[in-house]
């Protein structure tokens, strides 16, 4: 219990409170490792495998709580914010919403804003440059494969090039998924730290191809060194979940330049 009660200086009285509260669950469910790691001020880009609901809800507590209450903007989907109580709880940390998934449920669906803000990235960005964190799952969708990781999305590779600030990976570890073959809906996790990662030479290309005046070789090129700033990201990641990556590396650019490829993203004609 010793652990409730360590400071929280970025939190005035009533929020701290309210956050220590909230991290009584993760007694009993979440064992850390590697949280040294966590960097005592500035910026970062915080990235996690991601399982099921539980970790959703424990982790991002738990995360802050263990930064003395600083806060990271989590990127969740728009539908959350939306659920009374929950929706309170979320809004507290300033989370960046995305809205192009539709919420099953009619009511929900009602409040979805009809115009959409701008791209997820930019806001991302944004943040970052603003001085605050973000948290974000860069495999898009809760993945209960017991031993596999999902592709990232590359939109994390834009991210990282574009900020520039470290970037935390944090693996999540359900060690009973291991044994029986499957994610339990419910567990005791490790949530382990890795070292911070700096992606200098990835950003110096990537400003190099961003100065290019063709903006189709342009386009093509970054969104590649995007993906493989994320393939890199997840192989870190791998290493800290307990599951493989085993995605083909992008850089021959084949893996996403499918037919539902937009024009802009297409390799330039010779």
């Amino acid at each position: 219990m010793q652990t409730l009660f360590r400071p929280l200086p970025y939190l005035d009285s009533g929020t701290a409170l309210l956050l220590r509260l909230l991290m009584i669950p993760n007694l009993f469910f979440v064992r850390s490792e590697g949280f040294e790691n966590l960097p005592e001020q500035g910026p970062a880009i915080y990235v996690f495998n991601h399982n099921n609901t539980l970790e959703s809800l424990l982790v991002p507590v738990f995360l802050m709580f263990h930064l003395g209450g600083r806060k990271v903007s989590f990127v969740i989907d728009w539908m959350y914010g939306k659920i009374p109580l929950l929706g309170w709880l979320m809004n507290l940390v300033d989370p960046l919403y995305v809205y192009h998934k539709r919420s099953r449920f009619r009511l929900i669906e009602k409040k979805r804003p009809p115009s959409l803000p701008e791209e997820t990235v930019l806001r991302c960005c944004t943040r970052l440059l603003d001085g605050g964190s973000i948290g974000i799952f860069p495999e898009g969708r809760r993945n209960r494969h017991p031993g596999k990781l999902a592709r990232a999305k590359p939109g994390i590779g834009h991210i990282i090039l574009s900020s520039g600030v470290p970037v935390i990976p944090i693996g999540i570890d359900f060690p009973a998924g291991h044994r029986k073959g499957r994610i339990p809906a419910v567990g005791r996790m490790i949530v382990r730290a890795g070292a911070p990662l700096a992606f200098h030479d990835e950003r110096r290309r990537y400003f190099r191809i961003e100065a290019c005046g063709n903006s189709c070789r342009r386009s093509r090129e970054s969104h590649v060194l995007a993906a493989e700033t994320a393939h890199s990201l997840m192989l870190h990641l791998a290493g800290l979940c307990g599951k493989s990556y085993e995605e083909p590396h992008p850089a021959s650019g084949s893996v996403f330049f499918n037919n539902k490829t937009s024009e802009e993203e297409r390799p330039c004609p010779v």
